[in-house]
């Protein structure tokens, strides 16, 4: 990843954000941000705070970061070229520790289960939270809150415009993302989003369209018995699935969860 600095007349500091155009070259896309650094009597340096090289698929954010004497280094970030709200970093430990878990711990009283799916998504435990502070108590519980989505920092506080049948306009989910998100999966945070509107083509679900995110992994209550779970990814690849006991989701969310796939 190469940064680039541009060494311009010294100012005084006054640190401000500019826009710079840079023309695209092949296979290479510069996001048009940048940021003025001045420093008394040395120099100001505007540079480049995201160049991304799109590879097998695949962009590749080179953020530079203020290095010695102004100057920028580079760090690697993945993002997703249909989907760039998706934490991918994030993304991929959710899949790691979703696959970690056995059936067996799948298939357990339906309360450790809840509390195991939390855990793989990244989530807190928290049930006596209030309502988008962090709540998590509904979270896999009913029919329609069973994506676990991984979302960048920068878009958890993205709000529904209209473009979402059946959710809230505003639906502000930020504040709540941040107080029940576990750090340690990496960037940015997750959330238990709604299902409904993922049976269209492209997904019309908040995962897809509010966060323009990928659903991590969604549960499905599976017929005819709706005893059985199975978790699915965004393409619908099975990651893991379970038949847990005690006191599930009722029937009727069961059954309309599966309805809503």
């Amino acid at each position: 990843a190469q940064a680039m600095c541009v060494h311009a007349q010294a100012i005084p500091w006054s640190p401000s954000r500019a826009c710079v155009l840079m023309p695209r070259r092949k296979h290479t896309l510069v996001l048009r941000a940048a940021a003025v650094i001045a420093a008394p009597g040395l120099f100001s340096a505007v540079f480049i705070s995201t160049q991304t090289f799109i590879l097998g698929g695949v962009r590749r954010c080179f953020p530079p970061l203020l290095g010695r004497g102004g100057c920028c280094r580079a760090a690697t970030v993945e993002v997703d070229p249909e989907y760039p709200g998706t934490a991918l970093q994030r993304l991929q430990n959710v899949h790691d520790r979703v696959t970690s878990l056995t059936v067996e711990d799948l298939s357990d009283d339906w309360e450790e289960v809840r509390k195991r799916l939390l855990w793989a998504g990244g989530l807190r435990d928290l049930r006596n939270a209030a309502p988008g502070s962090g709540y998590t108590g509904h979270a896999f519980n009913d029919d329609n809150h069973c994506d676990l989505t991984t979302m960048l920092g920068e878009v958890a506080h993205s709000t529904n415009d209209g473009q979402i049948r059946g959710i809230a306009v505003g639906n502000l989910l930020g504040p709540g993302i941040e107080a029940a998100s576990l750090p340690e999966l990496g960037p940015g945070g997750s959330w238990s989003t709604c299902t409904n509107g993922c049976n269209e083509e492209p997904p019309q679900d908040v995962a897809h369209v509010q966060f323009r995110s990928r659903v991590a992994f969604k549960l499905v209550w599976c017929p005819p018995a709706y005893t059985s779970f199975v978790l699915v990814d965004d393409n619908g690849r099975r990651l893991n699935h379970g038949m847990p006991f005690g006191n599930l989701p009722h029937m009727r969310y069961r059954k309309a969860n599966y309805a809503l796939t």
